[in-house]
């Protein structure tokens, strides 16, 4: 199929559980390899895998989750998330995935602000969500995945006896997931995908993953961020194909030993662990990867230096693609197609993507102007949960206004320039500022703050704090650690600024709002580079 000829095929009546999964578990083959921290390896096969979420579906239905119910799901990269996330959508609950790393104070936002029923945690988080309990208004149940603890109800023993059940029917227009965005200038958004959503992503596993159903595919994306319900939770398996869950953190060598050792064929990393990685000595040497035959890049745009090293390594020219919360993957150089290092690539099937001004016109190539959606696709959000005047801003007649920037060539080829907000990218997160600088304000010593990306070679970004300090404090780098450590403790430990700059006094608007943009322009005046992208 040509993309000219591709149409969006999503039943009415649609459940990925049941027509993906359960599908795919008529045949008796691998469908998950899993890797414990201790590199420690176990296969689960399609119809294990099928079994595990009919036993989930029956833990949660008998915890009283009913269709429509929306559960913050905190679980590390092991198994019982995605058994959770499948048994949720053949429920047909709502799951309010949430990165392991969240602190007490974004969990409790979540679940109040989803009005969520439950909690399904892990025993390694378990403190972070006891310490938001009390304030849960609609929190019924707390569900413990690996150990037992007073409160709590213990799942492992549950989902053991468990019987299996198939589960609820749902229809496309359901609702399927609440993914809260990193807030910028005041909360987290909801961002409320449909069913039909779990069905488009089929598209970019077969058209810029290139699945296959003999593939071993591996997306590194951590658990509570679109990207891993993308390209990890819906789209290889849409394809037919297993999957790599590793439970343990980045290591450049540890990750390119378990690609070579686990024979993987399909790789979706960051930009920042493919930077890292090239930076090994001997890297086409010591790692042969005879197997890995594809490859992807997610979460801001990968410098042509490291393409180029990756190619001369490997053979393989790593893919781009550019997409968000919001939506899927919108924008990508695809298999096939000829590659400009440096370019977002061209609209994906079923997408119409343009460059708009203020107006809505489409710009001219070369022109800088908003990147925008058709609204009127399956991969699209519906909205923001009880935020319609959010979800009207984000709206240009008939088009969905990304809140990125960008330009095309005389060729069609789209070229990121920047954010049109303040988010932070930086290694694989996207992260708000205004949760960086909240957490500074509560230190005594900070009268302001105003947090910006500062370039980094490795990581796109850093976050930076520009810091105003109250009268008595003394600016000295025993404070700069204390501030550190302290937003680790208020906020996630991967948010706090890892460069803190103590001024007199921040830029402001006439109206005394801050001005970060002329923090942003100085650090890159600085450091002589140019912007990082919002690549999700």
């Amino acid at each position: 199929m040509t993309e000219a000829s591709f149409t969006w095929d999503v039943p009415a009546d649609f459940n990925f559980a049941r027509d993906v999964v359960d599908r795919l578990a008529i045949e008796d083959r691998r469908g998950l390899l899993f890797v414990d921290t201790a590199g420690n390896r176990r296969d689960w096969s399609f119809p294990a895998i099928a079994a595990a979420t009919k036993q989930w579906a029956a833990v949660l239905r008998d915890a009283g989750v009913r269709k429509g119910d929306r559960v913050v799901v905190v679980l590390p990269k092991i198994p019982d998330w995605l058994f959770c996330m499948i048994a949720l959508l053949r429920i047909g609950a709502v799951a309010v995935p949430s990165a392991e790393q969240l602190r007490a104070k974004d969990l409790l936002y979540r679940a109040n602000h989803s009005e969520a029923v439950a909690v399904v945690a892990h025993a390694t988080n378990a403190d972070e969500v006891d310490a938001m309990r009390a304030d849960a208004a609609t929190v019924r149940t707390y569900l413990l995945v690996g150990g037992e603890r007073d409160g709590w109800t213990g799942v492992d023993p549950l989902v053991a006896r468990a019987a299996p059940w198939d589960g609820a029917p749902t229809r496309a227009d359901d609702m399927a997931f609440i993914v809260y965005t990193s807030g910028t200038t005041k909360d987290p958004k909801g961002v409320v995908h449909a069913v039909a959503w779990t069905a488009a992503n089929r598209m970019q596993a077969s058209r810029w993953f290139d699945v296959k159903p003999d593939d071993l595919v591996w997306c590194t994306a951590g658990t509570g961020w679109a990207k891993s319900l993308w390209n990890v939770l819906l789209g290889p398996w849409s394809c037919g194909a297993p999957i790599v869950l590793h439970e343990g953190g980045f290591n450049a060598e540890e990750r390119m030993d378990l690609i070579r050792d686990l024979g993987v064929t399909v790789l979706c990393q960051a930009p920042t662990e493919y930077r890292l990685e090239a930076k090994l000595a001997h890297l086409g040497e010591r790692w042969r990867l005879p197997k890995l035959r594809h490859c992807v890049s997610a979460g801001e745009p990968l410098n042509p230096e490291v393409i180029e090293i990756w190619r001369s390594a490997f053979g393989i020219t790593i893919l781009d693609g550019y997409g968000q919360t919001e939506n899927s993957l919108i924008v990508a150089n695809l298999p096939g197609t000829a590659v400009r290092p440096g370019s977002m690539g061209k609209p994906t099937p079923g997408h119409e993507v343009a460059i708009l001004d203020e107006h809505g016109n489409a710009c001219e190539p070369g022109d800088v102007g908003d990147i925008a959606l058709r609204a009127n696709v399956p991969s699209l959000y519906r909205g923001y949960y009880k935020n319609d005047d959010e979800t009207q801003a984000s709206r240009r007649g008939d088009w969905h206004i990304t809140g990125d920037r960008a330009q095309t060539d005389d060729d069609g080829y789209f070229w990121f320039v920047g954010r049109a907000d303040d988010v932070i990218s930086s290694g694989a997160y996207r992260i708000g500022p205004f949760e960086v600088e909240s957490a500074l304000l509560e230190h005594p010593a900070v009268l302001e703050s105003a947090v910006v990306g500062s370039p980094d070679p490795d990581r796109g970004n850093i976050v930076k704090a520009f810091v105003v300090l109250r009268p008595g404090y003394d600016a000295n780098d025993a404070l700069v650690r204390e501030l550190q450590e302290h937003c680790k403790r208020v906020t996630a430990p991967y948010k706090y600024p890892r460069a803190i700059e103590f001024v007199a006094e921040l830029p402001k608007t006439r109206s005394g709002k801050i001005r970060r943009v002329e923090l942003r322009q100085a650090e890159l005046r600085k450091k002589g580079a140019t912007a990082a992208s919002g690549f999700v």
